[in-house]
């Protein structure tokens, strides 16, 4: 049996393959090795993962997760896993191959992430060639669900929202501009807190200053990361919750830029088990 992850800042989901099927689906918490130790990613997984996936015979693990681009994180990360999974051979990648594969299987493409966080490639049909670096929600990840609460919490406070809707979203959510300050700098996970907001901002999509805060992170994704890749004869693929509930939206902004998207689903796993299902490991 193999198990393949994929993980987001947020959540990850694990599934059992089996002969090329999805036998059992088991979600955690995000792992981000970058807000992350190997002790707290063990801990994590110990005290959240199901004991009877541990006990299951795993021969291959599939790891693709955020911020697992760089080899030292990479390391890290299967340091943990093989803490639970030492009998099983387990490989890591960044959470953004897993888009490309997932989306485009051994053909060329742009695979775009718009989930708690935000990224984009040119994938050859075997990597990746091309990439915008996403910076993470303070320098970048537009678009993503970090950077649209951001971007709600922060004209919630100073007064660019309609008086009725700041004091819904403060209302609904029980918190203080205090206790927003403390989620932001001094907790950990500034990311998942701040993308709690997207439910508020997608139920209020048809308020004009809602509607033009996604519109253009939105835009703001596809003009400094998409549109620095080749687009001819190409396609553009998303993944990732934002991507998919916010979909009418992106649909419009990509118009107006030109851009097609060829695919947008919530999450890679069914295109990543059809992926290993038909590639021979190396």
């Amino acid at each position: 049996m193999i198990l393949i992850a994929d993980s987001g800042s947020t959540k990850t989901q694990w599934c059992i393959v089996e002969n090329g099927i999805i036998i059992k689906t088991v979600f955690s918490p995000g792992i981000n090795p970058f807000y992350q130790t190997e002790a707290e990613i063990i801990t994590d997984l110990e005290k959240q993962f199901a004991l009877e996936i541990k006990s299951l015979n795993i021969s291959q693990l599939y790891f693709y997760g955020a911020g697992c681009s760089f080899p030292e994180k990479k390391a890290l990360v299967y340091n943990a896993l093989k803490h639970l999974f030492f009998d099983a051979a387990i490989e890591i990648e960044s959470d953004l191959l897993g888009a490309a594969r997932s989306l485009f299987q051994h053909e060329k493409g742009i695979a775009c992430i718009l989930g708690t966080g935000s990224n984009s490639c040119y994938y050859d049909g075997n990597e990746i060639v091309q990439n915008v670096s996403p910076l993470g929600f303070i320098l970048g990840d537009e678009g993503s669900g970090a950077v649209l609460g951001k971007l709600l919490i922060a004209d919630c406070l100073k007064n660019q929202l309609p008086d009725w809707l700041g004091e819904k979203l403060l209302d609904e959510y029980e918190l203080t501009p205090a206790q927003i300050l403390e989620n932001v700098y001094k907790k950990p996970f500034p990311n998942r807190f701040l993308a709690r907001f997207t439910p508020f901002i997608l139920e209020h999509i048809e308020e004009p200053v809602i509607f033009n805060l996604v519109y253009d992170s939105f835009d703001a994704f596809l003009v400094r990361n998409v549109m620095q890749y080749p687009l001819e004869d190409i396609k553009v693929g998303f993944i990732g919750s934002i991507a998919h509930y916010f979909r009418d939206t992106l649909e419009i902004v990509a118009s107006e830029r030109g851009i097609t998207i060829s695919e947008i689903v919530q999450s890679p796993m069914e295109g990543l088990v059809k992926y290993h299902k038909n590639t021979p490991n190396p």
